[in-house]
């Protein structure tokens, strides 16, 4: 790939000057390194980017603390589902298609609550989220029909639906882009480990209690963790400039020149006042520190009132290409997955396997130990690929640099599939199906962070929209395959698996297609970009 100019950097969203190799950049870098700051920090202490490591990392707690109980409150039946099946009268399709129901309202209420965590902050979202969730997870213990079961799942996945956008959002708060996907693999671990705890828990929850505290203990978590977040979590809303209207000196936006690196992640001590001053004809802006207190207020600042504009907005950037691919490679990953978790209790609860349900959810932990690899590599395994990848490029960061990682899910998602489903319908020993299920589940990992992190490289000013609109997108196909799996299966598992491989495969590839001609896409939707962002700026969305 050719080195790009600076002219590139300052009119091409997703080519980002990130390394200064020559030390001649007038912006932000960090410490006794090379690598420019992107986005640039302010000067305010009170910046997401400029809070202390030991700040942001209780802030991703929070995130891991949130992920973890509305994730396992929607996956707590993945290992019950025969037992669940017959203790409640619902047959295993239609727990099936609440699953799927479930899925597609994770999208769309994204639409609802996105705006609503822009206009009003994201902490009082994330904490509704967790409460609402544990209403309704009580509630699931007491259907008994098709219809009331449904309507759980549809509310379960729309109040829940803050855990598929609006975290990854929180972490491009916090972080550079040099450094973004790490601690986005750190999400991407709290999110795929929940969805595969819950199983493992319920099965001895079952065994030892019954169905309905399969659906109750979820409840109780996410009872104690909204507590936790309404005294722990930070607000991460913050009014900062856009970074399209850079200069060949100053290529990643508003921050003043003087600057430092030092200053970030550290804390400043700066005047608790919001005054401007004059000192030797030159403003001085000093800054206001929070109190506890007042990082407990439940509302971000006061702005004007446009929610429907708002959530009107992402359906806009179904013209960007590179949020469609993303949507597109992140939901096909979770289709592939939502099958292999769908039919786990069906292939391990019958012979020659005949697990009790505990078991099932044992069986889980191969999936677990599969992100936890997946995610402790992959993400800085990214960083890497990307920093080595623009020091190559002269300097100069292009968004598809991220993408040659996916080189891995290209080649692990149909050998894992069909070490599954073959493996299944021969009747291989149990420990061959758990290698395929550990296999996917490093491939999943990989998936989420790369699709994450290349939107946000590309469209930083746009991504807490543009993230909704990929989660659309994501879960319109999770929820396809979620009334898919009972049908598909009565192919036998082997032709099942094997067709799912393929297709797998083939959706892997098209990565190649955005190697090879993303920047030109990018290229010619900049204009659409810069208006997106511009109208943004009208209607008072520049924040964070």
């Amino acid at each position: 790939m050719a080195a790009a100019t600076l002219d590139d950097v300052t009119s091409v969203p997703g080519t980002t000057h990130l390394v200064d190799l020559q030390g001649t950049m007038d912006a932000p870098h960090e410490k006794h390194k090379d690598i420019v700051l992107v986005p640039a920090p302010s000067q305010d202490p009170e910046d997401p980017l400029n809070w202390t490591p030991r700040r942001k990392l209780l802030h991703m707690f929070c995130i891991f603390i949130y992920c973890l109980f509305v994730g396992m409150a929607s996956a707590a039946v993945y290992s019950v589902l025969v037992p669940l099946s017959i203790d409640s009268g619902l047959s295993v399709a239609d727990l099936n298609a609440g699953t799927g129901y479930m899925f597609l309202f994770f999208g769309l209420g994204c639409i609802v609550f996105q705006p609503l965590a822009l206009q009003y902050g994201k902490r009082p979202v994330f904490i509704f989220s967790m409460l609402a969730t544990l209403a309704i997870q009580v509630w699931s213990a007491y259907c008994t029909t098709n219809g009331q079961w449904i309507a759980n799942k549809i509310l379960q996945g729309f109040v829940g639906s803050p855990i598929e956008s609006l975290c990854e959002i929180s972490v491009a708060d916090l972080y550079f882009t040099h450094e973004r996907a790490k601690y986005m693999a750190m999400y991407a671990f709290s999110l795929t480990s929940s969805n595969i705890l819950a199983p493992i828990f319920a099965g001895f929850i079952y065994d030892g209690q019954g169905y309905k505290w399969v659906l109750y203990w979820p409840a109780i978590g996410c009872g104690l963790g909204a507590i936790i977040l309404f005294f722990l979590m930070e607000e991460t809303n913050y009014d900062r400039a856009p970074v399209i209207d850079s200069t060949a000196h100053e290529p990643h936006g508003h921050a003043d020149s003087t600057a430092s690196a030092e200053a970030v992640g550290q804390e400043t001590k700066l005047p608790v006042s919001t005054d401007t001053e004059t000192e030797h004809g030159r403003e001085v802006v000093s800054y206001h520190r929070k109190t506890y207190w007042d990082k407990l207020k439940l509302l971000d600042k006061p702005r004007p009132n446009l929610l429907l504009t708002m959530a009107a907005r992402p359906f806009l950037f179904l013209s960007l290409p590179v949020v469609v691919y993303c949507g597109f490679g992140y939901g096909a990953a979770i289709m592939w997955s939502n099958l292999m978790t769908g039919t786990s209790s069906l292939v391990l609860s019958y012979p020659p396997y005949s697990f009790e349900a505990d078991m099932v959810g044992l069986f889980s932990i191969a999936s677990l130990l599969g992100v936890a690899v997946g995610c402790l590599c992959g993400g800085p395994i990214s960083d890497w690929i990307a920093l080595r990848l623009a020091r190559r490029n002269g300097g100069i960061l292009e968004a598809e640099h991220r993408l040659w990682i996916y080189v891995y899910p290209t080649v692990i998602f149909p050998a894992a599939l069909i070490l599954w489903g073959v493996g299944a319908a021969h009747h291989v020993h149990w420990f061959g199906l758990a290698v395929g299920s550990f296999l996917f589940s490093t491939g999943v990992a990989v998936t989420v962070i790369t699709m994450v992190s290349y939107c946000i490289d590309t469209y930083k000013d746009l991504s807490s929209e543009a993230m909704v609109t990929i989660i659309v997108i994501r879960n319109s196909m999770a929820f396809g395959i979620g009334y898919a799996i009972t049908p598909w299966v009565k192919l036998g598992y082997q032709d099942a698996f094997i067709i799912a491989a393929f297709m797998s495969m083939a959706a892997c590839l098209v990565f190649l297609v955005m190697v090879v001609w993303g920047k030109q896409m990018r290229v010619k939707t900049a204009h659409l970009y810069r208006k997106f962002v511009k109208d943004g700026e009208t209607l008072g969305l520049s924040h964070s």
